[in-house]
């Protein structure tokens, strides 16, 4: 139960890494990484094939949650949805939107 608990602990952790310093395309690099070390630390502990699959697949959603937890607050400001109840562009908002229409 111990080494299930750290691969949850240390996918977590890297997912956060991964969110908080780098982007999305690193997840190609960082996920069968992930799956890969976790499939030997599970095999050398004694764990069976079909006892590690759900473990595995649950190493990885915890590494995939934690980094959009990572990225959602790297990016909280970014994230707002006051631009459009105000009427105002944000600073991504396309401005002379009415000069097309015409």
């Amino acid at each position: 139960m111990t080494t299930v608990l750290l691969l949850l602990l240390a996918s977590a952790i890297t997912g956060l890494a991964t969110g908080l310093f780098f982007r999305v395309w690193t997840l190609l690099l960082v996920s069968p990484a992930t799956a890969i070390l976790a499939a030997t630390v599970l095999q050398t502990s004694g764990f069976g094939f079909w006892t590690g699959v759900p473990i595995l697949v649950g190493c990885l959603i915890a590494g995939q949650v934690a980094y959009l937890a990572a990225t959602f607050y790297v990016h909280r400001g970014e994230l707002s949805v006051q631009d459009e109840i105000d009427g105002e562009p944000g600073k991504h908002g396309q401005r002379h939107i009415k000069d097309e229409d015409e």
